[in-house]
């Protein structure tokens, strides 16, 4: 399908720009013309005066690498569903496992969508805890402090069904005040919230049911956070069989691969790239930015 770097090309100007006018990844402005010989920057904006090609203005501007290498990482990317490792991208597209690193972050910053939408429900809202068990760390990275959530860190996620979407966020703590107030600030106020029997939900501030998982309830009626769950567990499943550690550093950036992913899951293959090339448009990430 992308058998030369040409191709590529053509398919990510297809998708930035579907309608074929091009706009300046600069300043926006649709007044651009082609100039044939000035590669890697093949348009110039009448604008702004600055050149510009299809990756200025999205999160891979300044990337040396071929787009069709490009490409092969953003189908390997949508089609493990538990996440791809930065050392298979590198043994795959051959490039060095820094640069795959890296590569894999910018797909990442692609979900990163600042503010949140409102939610109108019915919506399922669940926390959960991600991090390794104090038993499999090693002795000088042991908190000594406990056992079962120590050490990791928390987060809440909402899911709407009706879109299918999901919003999830790291969280300091899971005490009522952080919890609704996630769930509030990201939903309308006329949504229906569906919970578990945690207290921090108890009082919040929309028509809520919750399932009482102590006594075996997980499903009453429309009652359930299954789907919220199913998010959770496949998370873990990235966290435990491909990449063994998030960061609490980049932890964010993690969760919103996994929460953007599952909305669009349904979706085949290749608008799952095209979907991942158009969330790129108008994010930048630095190098600098993930090592600091």
């Amino acid at each position: 399908m992308f058998p030369d770097e040409a191709s590529a090309v053509k398919w990510f100007e297809d998708v930035r720009w579907p309608s074929g006018h091009r706009s300046c990844g600069h300043c926006g402005c649709s007044r651009t013309i082609r100039v044939p010989k000035a590669k890697p920057m093949p348009y110039w904006c009448r604008s702004c005066r600055s050149y510009f090609s299809v990756r200025t203005g999205t999160t891979i501007q300044n990337s040396r690498l071929p787009l069709q290498k490009w490409v092969f990482a953003i189908y390997l990317y949508v089609t493990h569903l538990k996440g791809v490792s930065s050392m298979k991208l590198h043994r795959d597209l051959k490039v060095t496992q820094k640069t795959a690193w890296f590569m894999l972050h910018r797909l990442r910053e692609a979900w990163d969508e600042g503010g949140f939408e409102q939610f109108t429900g019915p919506v399922e809202a669940d926390e959960t805890y991600i991090g390794g068990k104090e038993k499999n760390k090693h002795a000088s990275k042991k908190l000594n402090a406990g056992r079962g959530t120590v050490g990791k860190s928390a987060v809440v996620g909402i899911k709407d069904r009706e879109t299918n979407e999901v919003k999830a966020q790291v969280v300091e703590d899971t005490t009522a005040k952080t919890l609704q107030g996630f769930v509030e600030g990201h939903t309308d106020k006329d949504a229906q919230i569906y919970t578990d029997d945690a207290l921090a939900y108890k009082g919040i501030d929309r028509p809520h049911e919750s399932v009482n998982h102590s006594i075996g309830e997980y499903v009453r009626k429309m009652a359930h956070t299954n789907g919220m769950e199913s998010c959770w567990s496949l998370l873990k499943r990235g966290y435990y069989g491909t990449y063994h550690q998030m960061s609490p550093k980049h932890l964010q950036r993690y969760v919103n691969e996994f929460s953007g992913r599952h909305g669009v899951r349904c979706q085949d293959t290749i608008n799952q790239m095209q979907d991942v090339v158009i969330q790129m448009v108008g994010k930048r990430l630095m190098y600098s930015d993930l090592i600091e």
